[in-house]
């Protein structure tokens, strides 16, 4: 039999190390997917939503460092593919994403599910580009991989159904990338001008974020010298507060009281590989030194004094030995006392009383933190579940904390669940789903049982869109829109073939959550949880204020008053 394009593709996969494409089938894939049938050392990883496809290639990109894979067929196929190919982007995981199209000779002609894929995926990708002649495989195909691995993105390759069938005598390309990261250091001249800068501040503060990954050490060296209290960005959590003396949690909608104040309060902010985006949070008047592996990112989000383009690792090793060795301790001291208040306050919001229902969220991720194995992978859903991970999730260095942070997709955290527990099989993954966000790609929990995936699904039930209530309230508005009717979701879970637990009640929660991470497969335990527990951010504006007694008076006129009281009972009464 002769070879076809679908034959190099696949091998050119292979070679290139790729072991899994996530996708879901249809005609204009055929050519790709009888081929992966029958090739060794790639699978077809079928899941329920294309989207879910993009999602778990993400995941899978973001454990195991490598380039993931995911498709999707012509038209609707791989337009379903867009969401979860801007969280990847935008989380700069290495996806290439493979997107059918249409017979070719019917392009421009209106044919049943055409659509332009090479100006939908542009504003999502680094690379896109059609495969319209059977010359340009393998070397558009290896020009996306390679972009998709040097640029920590998406790439997206558009090859019409009939093109993948055609004959090829090419053979399969050799990416002939090295493994690694390369070294990047900053000039001489800007890093004596940063040692300068924070050598003269009194008060250093530093905010790391993603780009700190790799350089934990580094990290704790500069902050000993400077006597500077360390703030962690979201996707900072997992590379920076563990074994930190110098750790005062994060700032930002979803941080501590402390992360804020020490950010606030300091003379001089140490920026490291962090685009954290929101401004109000960020110092008035204070000497700010940014280092960014990327240059594009600095100044983005405050004024600069100075922008330092390297790596974290890099730029942290050759400043050292420029900064002083700090010997007043007074503002770390202050920074870190006022942690240890804040993270006690929190501490006590966890707590679980038999019969004192319904639950608190914060007493679920706190067991689930506790009763998780010290290599655990989490996901959380954007909302309130990010709140709680954030909270009281606690990293160790080998932990691993996956969330739509920068795109804030509902809906990410089971999918990137499925992708981090196939790329990783011997790790115990966990779900922290939303009750809004598992519904929206419900179909994807028959994935679990499909693919035989082990996946813990934790669900925060609380029958609402919580964090956009809570948004609504800040701002005044009375909730509307965000009732949620939901089923008995461990029911559900068990019409599929999952272990599925309903608690409703704080004492059946600690074993309820250790059977399910015993149990050997997938499992999801269902968990009632207060709609109405604020989740309060590190500071309240003005303008929240104003809005949280605006959203008061105008629940009593409209005749919900009791909202009021409950509200009050939750957050007042019961503590």
């Amino acid at each position: 039999m002769f070879r076809t394009v679908s034959d190099v593709f696949v091998e050119t996969l292979v070679a290139a190390g790729v072991t899994r494409v996530y996708g879901v089938v249809g005609d204009s894939l055929n050519g790709l997917t009888d081929v992966i049938r029958k090739t060794e050392g790639i699978d077809w990883l079928h899941v329920r939503h294309e989207e879910v496809a993009a999602f778990a290639a993400g995941a899978d990109a973001q454990v195991t460092g490598q380039l993931a894979v995911c498709a999707g067929s012509c038209g609707p196929g791989n337009l379903h593919l867009i969401n979860g190919l801007y969280d990847c982007h935008r989380n700069r995981v290495p996806v290439l994403a493979i997107a059918a199209h249409i017979p070719s000779g019917e392009i421009g002609s209106g044919y049943f599910q055409e659509t332009h894929p090479e100006h939908l995926f542009k504003d999502c990708s680094h690379y896109c580009e059609v495969i319209s002649q059977v010359e340009q495989m393998p070397r558009v195909l290896g020009i996306a991989m390679r972009t998709a691995i040097a640029r920590r993105g998406v790439a997206v390759v558009i090859l019409p159904g009939d093109v993948a069938l055609r004959k090829s005598a090419a053979a399969a390309l050799s990416l002939g990338l090295e493994a690694g990261e390369s070294t990047t250091v900053p000039p001489a001249d800007a890093l004596r001008k940063a040692a300068e800068m924070l050598n003269a501040a009194r008060k250093v503060a530093i905010l790391g974020g993603a780009g700190c990954a790799g350089a934990h050490a580094e990290l704790i060296g500069v902050a000993a010298r400077l006597k500077a209290p360390i703030v962690h960005a979201m996707r900072g959590k997992e590379f920076i507060e563990y074994d930190n003396p110098y750790d005062v949690g994060m700032t930002g909608l979803l941080g501590f009281s402390s992360g804020y104040h020490a950010m606030r309060d300091c003379d001089a902010l140490l920026m490291l590989g962090t685009d954290f985006p929101y401004q109000q949070f960020y110092p008035k008047d204070a000497t700010i030194v940014q280092v960014d592996i990327r240059g594009e990112q600095i100044g983005r989000r405050a004024p600069v004094d100075l922008g330092v383009v390297g790596h974290v690792r890099d730029t942290l090793q050759a400043l050292m030995p420029l900064l002083d060795d700090k010997t007043d301790r007074a503002y770390l001291d202050r920074c870190l006392e006022h942690y240890v208040r804040a993270r006690k306050d929190l501490d006590d919001l966890a707590t679980g009383e038999p019969g004192h229902v319904p639950i608190h969220p914060q007493y679920v991720a706190r067991l689930v933190n506790e009763l998780a194995s010290e290599s655990a992978i989490f996901t959380c859903d954007v909302g309130t579940p990010s709140v709680w991970a954030a909270r009281y999730l606690r990293m160790n260095g080998t932990r691993r904390l996956l969330g739509s942070f920068v795109h804030g997709s509902m809906a990410n955290a089971l999918p990137q669940a499925i992708g981090a527990q196939a790329a990783l099989p011997d790790r115990q993954v966990i779900s922290l789903s939303g009750d809004g966000g598992l519904a929206m790609l419900l179909g994807d929990l028959l994935t679990l049982r499909q693919l035989s995936l082990p996946v813990n699904v934790v669900v925060f039930n609380n029958g609402s869109l919580g964090f956009v209530e809570l948004e609504m309230k800040a701002a005044g508005w009375l909730p509307y829109g965000t009732d949620l009717i939901n089923p008995d979701f461990a029911a559900l879970a068990q019409s599929a073939g999952i272990l599925g637990i309903r608690v409703e009640d704080p004492k059946d929660l600690r074993p309820a959550l250790s059977t399910a991470l015993a149990h050997e497969g997938p499992c999801l335990v269902d968990v009632v949880v207060n709609r109405l527990e604020l989740t309060m951010p590190p500071t309240i504006t003005a303008e929240q204020a104003v809005g949280f007694s605006l959203y008061m008076i105008r629940a009593v006129l409209s005749g919900r008053g009791d909202e009021v009281i409950d509200l009050a009972k939750t957050n007042l009464f019961a503590r």
